[in-house]
């Protein structure tokens, strides 16, 4: 008897159980993760067996039950997967391997679940079906399509053969990312030769300084070292646009192509599992291939998809063929050895080398005009002008798993609260994931309302790796950091500003995946807002703004290589696509094969032979984006044309950019996935969306028309 109450008492005290109102990331531990899912999933087991049996195809017995189901286990899975992603440890990582499988199971269990799929079909066959709105409609209609990817059709023995398929498919995809962040981790190049690393800006030597003195290298300063290089984005980056010594640059280039693709941290065979499993799965629900399954639930289909990406390929090509033409000749005035024999590591440097000298521009100088704290007062300011929001600090009123990390508020123009996000902001290698994300934390929801009588706010995740401050310097960015911060919050937005109340399409949740893109590239057009950027371009310790020159400069700098930046996009969208439709594991092509096919059409130089980019490719092995990458391009044909709506208004014109925010807010910001994201846009744009103001703002259209 005692040692069931202790458990009681342990499982209460547990904080992933606790009632609350912002999770309590300071508090919870690897240890609670075991008990905490474990007692989450027994519960919502037993939620699951009184729905099925009380089950009717109204909304208060289907709908609102299951919503409470499906949401306390993301929010709570949420929880645990967003330490691991920010707060990594072994500890972690086993306790969540451990009782993954559990939760799959319980997934799998919900979504096959026939007196839920039944009712959601009555309701559709039902006479009242007109009488739903159309966000009820649009939940009624996806579940049942979801049901069906989920195998609710199949019988026994291809159920348990789909379930045993789902669950060795997370298993590899942690499994993946594990790898990546760990082969990331691994490799280090120490350096202690100051003539070594010449080129590389202060900043980078003040981080590769920082990293060695991290790693016991105690007396490790910027200006005489030792530094040490590593793999994560920013270190990275900084070696390949500056350092002058080239065999440095092709090692870490070397180095970075193939991450996670020998010895233990091996992905390959992983990533062949991965493709075999996922065919197999397409073939049990009755499709050719698994990217017809993932285009059943998006706004394209593979047709359409191959059909933009050829049409955006052949607009870059000549484009991207004169971008290589420019950099040999550039390098060769420069009496560069290597002019004749430009290889992948050499791009970027002259790439920085070129603009520097084309436009006058120097990434590097540019940084202390883009101290973070100035960049978010400019973005939120520019939240206030085009969506009448007010955003405030609420740092202390949730609790944050580091001390870096910051909480806002954002109000209505009536000063309501209407949402909260967390901000983490800098790179910290040895236990966060590389990249830049935007996560939910809770979504609105009426029927998870706090009180009863207003909806439950939505909570969002912003996510960035950006350089940390250095001494007493706050952070600089880069023009390309400001970017994604820009784009995170797009995405931010949409979850934040909805106004849907129904939970299961509130926000990001239920818009198609090749729609969920465009707030944030759109976001992302506003970077080059002379007003946007003259507002946040101060320099950090004079205070003077960025000369008007430069700016004119950065403007006319938009569009360098564009040719060549949008075949990189194209290569990834297409090689992720003939993986998932034309690709036979185990058959005599590898994937690397396919990779190469694809680059002779996408890469102006071929890749390496021993190039393995596809062992940490995170965003189709890891992420959400399997048969779905394409979606940055689809998306980016929507979001420049969303646009070209502020521009047609009037950028300089503050009472139209106004108006004309105000409605997308409404629309776009708006309506989550209540609505078909075609007839949000046709609601916003008046029309249907046309690639022409994309390729515009891309310098590609003489090329695209010739």
């Amino acid at each position: 008897m005692a040692s069931s109450s202790s458990l009681d008492e342990a499982l209460g005290a547990n904080p992933l159980l606790q009632d609350f109102d912002f999770p309590p990331f300071d508090v919870v531990d690897a240890k609670h993760v075991r008990p905490g899912i474990r007692a989450l999933l027994k519960k919502l087991e037993g939620d699951l067996e009184e729905l099925e049996r009380t089950v009717e195809p109204t909304w208060p017995k289907l709908v609102v039950p299951l919503e409470k189901i499906v949401d306390q286990l993301t929010v709570v899975w949420g929880i645990v997967n967003h330490l691991k992603s920010v707060k990594d440890s072994s500890e972690l990582r086993s306790a969540i391997e451990e009782v993954q499988p559990e939760k799959v199971k319980f997934q799998l269990r919900l979504g096959q679940s026939k007196p839920i799929y039944n009712a959601f079909k009555a309701i559709l066959e039902s006479p009242d079906w007109q009488t739903l709105t159309e966000a009820r409609k649009r939940i009624v209609e996806s579940q049942i399509k979801e049901a069906v990817l989920s195998g609710v059709s199949l019988e026994d023995d291809k159920r348990d053969h789909f379930n045993k398929i789902e669950q060795e498919l997370k298993r590899l995809s942690h499994k993946f990312e594990e790898n990546v962040l760990d082969a990331t981790k691994k490799f280090e190049k120490l350096v202690t030769e100051k003539n070594e690393i010449e080129g590389l800006p202060a900043t980078a030597l003040g981080m590769a300084a920082q990293t060695a003195l991290s790693k016991g290298h105690e007396n490790a300063i910027a200006e005489n070292g030792p530094w040490i290089i590593t793999l994560d984005g920013p270190s990275f980056l900084s070696v390949m646009q500056h350092a002058r010594n080239r065999s440095l640059r092709e090692e870490i280039y070397r180095a970075y192509v193939t991450r996670a693709s020998s010895g233990d941290l091996d992905n390959t065979a992983i990533v062949d599992s991965i493709l075999k499993l996922r065919l197999e799965k397409a073939k049990l629900l009755n499709y050719n291939n698994y990217a017809e399954v993932s285009m059943a639930t998006k706004m394209a289909t593979v047709e359409k998809a191959e059909e933009l990406l050829e049409k955006l390929r052949s607009a870059s090509w000549n484009a991207a063929v004169q971008d290589m033409e420019d950099l040999k000749n550039f390098s060769k005035s420069k009496d560069a050895p290597e002019a004749d024999d430009l290889n992948h590591w050499d791009t970027s440097f002259w790439s920085e080398r070129l603009r520097e000298s084309k436009f006058d521009i120097n990434e590097e100088e540019l940084r202390p005009y883009f101290s973070l704290p100035k960049v978010m007062d400019g973005l939120f300011n520019l939240a206030n002008m085009l969506f009448g929001i007010n955003i405030e600090p609420a740092d202390g009123l949730a609790p944050v798993w580091n001390n870096d990390v910051r909480f806002y508020r954002i109000k209505d123009s009536s000063g309501s609260p209407v949402a909260y996000f967390y901000f983490d902001p800098y790179t910290r290698p040895s236990e966060k994931k590389g990249g830049a994300w935007m996560r939910e934390v809770l979504a609105r929801s009426h029927v998870l309302s706090r009180d009863g009588a207003c909806a439950r706010l939505p909570v969002a995740h912003m996510v960035c790796n950006q350089t940390p401050p250095v001494g007493n310097k706050p952070s600089l960015m880069t023009f390309r950091e400001l970017e994604t911060v820009f784009h995170e919050f797009g995405h931010a937005l949409q979850h934040m500003l909805t106004k849907q109340d129904e939970g299961l399409v509130a926000g990001i949740r239920g818009i198609e995946w090749d729609a969920v893109e465009l707030p944030s590239q759109f976001m992302e057009n506003w970077c080059y807002h002379r007003d946007t950027l003259m507002s946040i371009a101060k320099h950090y310790e004079t205070g003077e703004t960025l000369p008007e020159e430069t700016y004119k400069k950065l403007l006319a700098a938009r569009t360098f290589r564009a040719g060549s930046l949008s075949l990189r996009q194209i290569r990834f969208a297409s090689v992720d696509l003939k993986l998932h439709t034309d690709y036979i594991p185990g058959g005599s092509e590898s994937i690397f094969d396919v990779d190469r096919r694809v680059s002779e059409r996408t890469q102006v130089i071929p890749p390496l032979p021993e190039d393995r980019f596809l062992c940490g490719f995170r965003h189709i092995f890891a992420g959400g984006y399997a048969a779905g990458y394409y979606s940055y391009k689809w998306a980016e044909v929507l979001s420049a044309d969303a646009f070209s709506a502020f521009e047609d208004a009037g950028l300089d014109n503050s009472e139209a950019v106004k108006e004309t925010g105000h409605k997308f807010r409404e629309t776009i910001l708006a309506l989550g996935g209540g609505k078909a994201p075609l007839e949000v846009f046709v609601e916003f744009r008046g029309r249907e969306p046309s690639p022409e103001p994309l390729l515009r703002h891309n310098g590609l259209l003489a090329t695209a028309s010739a």
